[in-house]
């Protein structure tokens, strides 16, 4: 039986150099977090960049697309709103927009 001789490889610690900062703003989510992809039309793309534009006009403040969308779905999670008797999407935005609305629509 032919012998082997076991082989001893030195490891060095290494320091890598901190990659450079990418295009685009830095993550600040605080929570863990998926990409997600959904489409939109364009007509909820235009009010959600000219509702971002007024904001922006009146506070000062920015508000992205993406924050703004999550800021309304956490809100509706946050109110409790029952919304599993939904049977379609129309369903789901006229029963939201009757909780957000006035009572006489």
């Amino acid at each position: 039986m032919a012998k082997t001789r076991a082989r001893v490889v030195s490891v060095r610690a290494t320091t890598r150099p901190q990659p450079k900062a990418g295009p685009g703003r830095p993550p600040v989510h605080n929570e863990t977090w998926s990409k997600v992809s959904v489409v939109l039309f364009d007509r909820q793309v235009h009010h959600l960049d000219r509702l971002a534009i007024e904001i922006r006009g009146t506070s000062g403040r920015v508000l992205t697309r993406a924050e703004i969308i999550r800021a309304l779905i956490d809100g509706l999670i946050d109110s409790g709103m029952d919304i599993t008797a939904a049977g379609s999407e129309a369903d789901l935005r006229a029963r939201i927009a009757r909780r957000l609305g006035s009572p006489y629509r």
